[in-house]
C-alpha cells in the first residue's frame, strides 16, 4: 500500500514539474519511463535551472549514459545516493526508483522551501547568519560538513512541521505532531487553506464532517482555487498509518503557495533590508576568505571557492524574491537601489575572484582555460543588426575565419586535457577534479 501511494504521489509531483520543461513531457509509468534517463534529466533541468549533458537516442548504452549523467549531477550537489545504482534504475526496481525520487523531492522541493523558513524559526542548524563558516578549517572538514548536512535534513522536516502547526494554531483542537496520522481527519489541510485564503473554508462545518469528506473537500479546493496539483486521494490518507513522504510532498506545495503570495509594502521593505544585511555579510566572508587563502595552493584556493559558492547559492534562495526584481531604477525605493548596488558589487567581486583563479591554473591548463573563454565569448557574441546584407555577410565571414583559427587548437587541447597528470612532485593533486571535469564538459 505504501509503495503504491508513493508511486502515485511521486508520479503526479514529477508531472507537475515536467509540465514546465521545454518541451513539456509526461510520465505514465514511473518504473518504466525512468529507465530511459531522458525524463529524469528533464526533471533535474527544471528543478536546477541547468542544462545537463545527454545522449539523444534510446538504445541501452544511451539510456545508461543518461542515467549516469543524472546521478553524477546529483552527487555533485552533495546528495547521498545510498544503494542507488544505474543497473537498478534500468531494471525499474520499485524501492530504488522511489528512493531516488524521494531524494530529489526532499532536496529540491522540501529542503529548498524549508530554507525560506530559516530566519523565521531561527533554529541553530537553520540560522541564515550562521549557516556558513567560511574559515579554511571548516570547509576542509568533510566529516563536519556531512554532520551539518544530516542535521539540516532533520531540521528541514521539522521546519515544515513547525510551519504546518503555525497555520493550524488558530484552531486549538487541531493537533499536528507528524506527517502521518495527524492528517487523517483532513482538518489540518483545511486549516492551512483557511490560513492562506480564509474565505474558502468553513472550519466549523468541517468539524462535523467525516475524514473522507474533509479530505475530498481540501484536495478539491487546493486544486481548483490554489492551483495545487492533487497528489493524494482521500483513501491514501484516511488509513491507519498514512505514508509520511507522500504527505510531506503534498504539504510542501502549500508552503510553496504561501511563498508566492503578494507581500505588503512594509513586509517587502523588511525583506529588502534583510537582503542588504545578508549581502554585506557575504562580502565580509569573501574578503576574509581571500585573506585567509592568500598563501594557499591553487588547489586549496579553488576548493575554498567551491565551498563558499555552494553555501552562497543555497542561502541566496531565501532572498530570490527581492533579488530578482525587474523594476526599473526609477521605480526602486532607496533600500531597493542599495540592494541592487550591493548585489552587483558582490557579483563583480565573485567574478573577479573566479577570473584570478582561472589565471592561476598550472600550465598547460591556464592556456586551455584562456582558449576556452575566447571561444565561448565568440560563440556568445551577437552580430550587429546590419541593414546592408553584404556588410553582414562580410562580417560573418570574418567571425568564421577567427573561429576556424581557434578551432585548429581543439584536438591538441583535448588531448592535453585528457592526458593531464593531476599531481605534483609530492603526489598531491594540482587541480580539483571538479575543475577538470568542468573544462572537459565545456570542450
Amino acid at each position: 500500500q505504501r509503495e503504491s501511494t508513493q508511486k502515485k504521489t511521486f508520479t503526479s509531483w514529477i508531472n507537475s514539474i515536467l509540465a514546465k520543461h521545454t518541451p513539456p513531457s509526461v510520465i505514465s509509468d514511473l518504473y518504466t519511463d525512468i529507465q530511459k534517463g531522458h525524463l529524469l534529466l528533464d526533471l533535474l533541468e527544471v528543478l536546477s535551472g541547468q542544462h545537463l549533458p545527454r545522449e539523444k537516442g534510446f538504445n541501452t548504452f544511451q539510456c545508461r549514459s543518461n542515467i549516469e549523467n543524472a546521478l553524477t549531477f546529483l552527487k555533485s550537489r552533495s546528495l547521498k545516493l545510498i544503494n542507488i545504482h544505474v543497473a537498478d534504475i534500468i531494471e525499474g526496481k520499485p524501492s530504488i526508483v522511489l528512493g531516488l525520487i524521494w531524494t530529489i523531492i526532499f532536496h529540491f522541493h522540501i529542503e529548498e522551501l524549508a530554507r525560506t523558513l530559516a530566519c523565521t524559526y531561527n533554529q541553530p542548524s537553520l540560522d541564515c547568519s550562521s549557516a556558513v563558516d567560511s574559515s579554511p578549517k571548516a570547509s576542509r572538514s568533510a566529516k563536519k560538513s556531512a554532520k551539518i548536512k544530516e542535521r539540516w535534513k532533520i531540521s528541514a522536516t521539522k521546519a515544515l512541521l513547525l510551519w504546518a502547526k503555525e497555520q493550524c494554531s488558530p484552531h486549538g483542537s487541531i493537533s499536528v505532531t507528524d506527517f502521518k496520522s495527524s492528517w487523517r481527519s483532513g482538518l489540518p489541510f483545511l486549516a492551512i487553506i483557511h490560513a492562506l485564503r480564509p474565505g474558502l473554508v468553513d472550519m466549523e462545518k468541517a468539524k462535523t464532517r467525516t475524514n473522507k469528506e474533509n479530505l475530498k473537500e481540501a484536495f478539491r479546493i487546493a486544486e481548483i482555487e490554489l492551483n495545487i496539483p492533487r497528489l493524494l486521494e482521500p483513501e491514501d490518507v484516511d488509513v491507519m498509518n498514512p505514508d509520511e513522504k507522500s504527505i510531506m510532498t503534498y504539504v510542501a506545495q502549500f508552503l510553496q503557495y504561501s511563498r508566492n503570495l503578494p507581500v505588503s509594502e512594509e513586509d517587502m521593505q523588511g525583506k529588502v533590508r534583510d537582503a542588504v544585511s545578508w549581502l554585506a555579510t557575504q562580502g565580509k566572508k569573501l574578503e576574509k576568505l581571500l585573506t585567509d587563502t592568500e598563501s594557499e595552493t591553487y588547489y586549496q584556493k579553488y576548493k575554498e571557492m567551491m565551498a563558499f559558492m555552494e553555501a552562497f547559492n543555497q542561502e541566496k534562495k531565501a532572498f530570490l524574491p527581492v533579488l530578482s526584481s525587474k523594476a526599473s531604477v526609477a521605480e526602486l525605493s532607496e533600500d531597493q537601489q542599495q540592494l541592487r548596488e550591493e548585489w552587483h558589487k558582490l557579483i563583480s567581486q565573485i567574478n573577479e575572484w573566479k577570473t584570478k583563479l582561472d589565471q592561476m591554473l598550472p600550465p598547460p591548463l591556464d592556456g586551455i582555460e584562456a582558449w576556452l573563454q575566447e571561444v565561448e565569448h565568440l560563440q556568445a557574441e551577437d552580430l550587429p543588426d546590419l541593414q546592408d546584407p553584404f556588410k553582414a555577410i562580410s562580417l560573418f565571414r570574418e567571425v568564421i575565419v577567427i573561429f576556424k583559427g581557434l578551432m585548429d587548437c581543439f584536438d591538441s587541447h583535448l588531448d592535453t586535457l585528457q592526458s593531464f597528470k593531476n599531481e605534483d612532485e609530492k603526489n598531491m593533486p594540482l587541480v580539483l577534479p571538479e575543475k577538470l571535469e568542468e573544462m572537459k564538459r565545456r570542450l
